[in-house]
């Protein structure tokens, strides 16, 4: 015997990561290259979740994602390989080669791609500023870290235009990533 009901049946929903936080200069014919081609604002520091996410963006837009390069000095843990859309991505570190605010992202198709990387402890407003700065086709070329030095310097000190919570701390503030001790 089967009971009736008005209530529909629960269906399955796909869950769907939270898509990255990316800006990008609009692709340029210029022979010229650029220093950097946009911005990614992670929510973590946790590369094994956030990078697969960026890839995922990028692939469909620049052709497959094939390496990525990070600088790990505000990076606590940097994976050796990723999957992403069904292939894997190696994933490398340089100390002095890399700019510490940049990511290198490889495609076999359309060459080298270089974002600016926000840190996830920034506020909206100083993030909104790089991402702008940083895919803004008409801007002078700044390198990753000249950015985030001029926003460090042009962030608001009063605590009523600061985004944090926390008034004694600015906005932009940037700390190598140091593990919060358990209790």
């Amino acid at each position: 015997m089967s009971a009736i009901t008005d209530h529909s049946s629960p269906r399955a929903v796909p869950f769907r990561a939270p898509t990255a936080r990316l800006a990008l200069k609009p692709v340029s014919l210029s022979p010229e290259r650029d220093e950097l081609d946009g911005a990614w604002w992670p929510r973590s520091r946790d590369l094994s979740h956030e990078l697969p996410v960026l890839a995922d963006v990028l692939d469909p837009l620049w052709g497959r994602i094939t390496r990525i390069a990070v600088n790990p000095r505000y990076w606590p843990i940097v994976p050796e390989r990723l999957f992403v859309n069904g292939h894997g991505v190696k994933v490398g570190w340089f100390t002095t080669e890399l700019d510490p605010h940049k990511i290198l992202l490889l495609s076999g198709t359309s060459g080298p791609w270089d974002l600016l990387v926000i840190p996830p402890e920034v506020s909206a407003p100083s993030a909104a500023r790089l991402m702008a700065a940083a895919s803004a086709s008409t801007a002078r070329q700044s390198t990753a870290t000249a950015l985030m030095a001029a926003e460090l310097v042009d962030a608001p000190s009063t605590p009523a235009d600061v985004d944090t919570g926390r008034p004694d701390r600015p906005a932009a503030e940037m700390r190598p990533y140091a593990p919060q001790p358990r209790p």
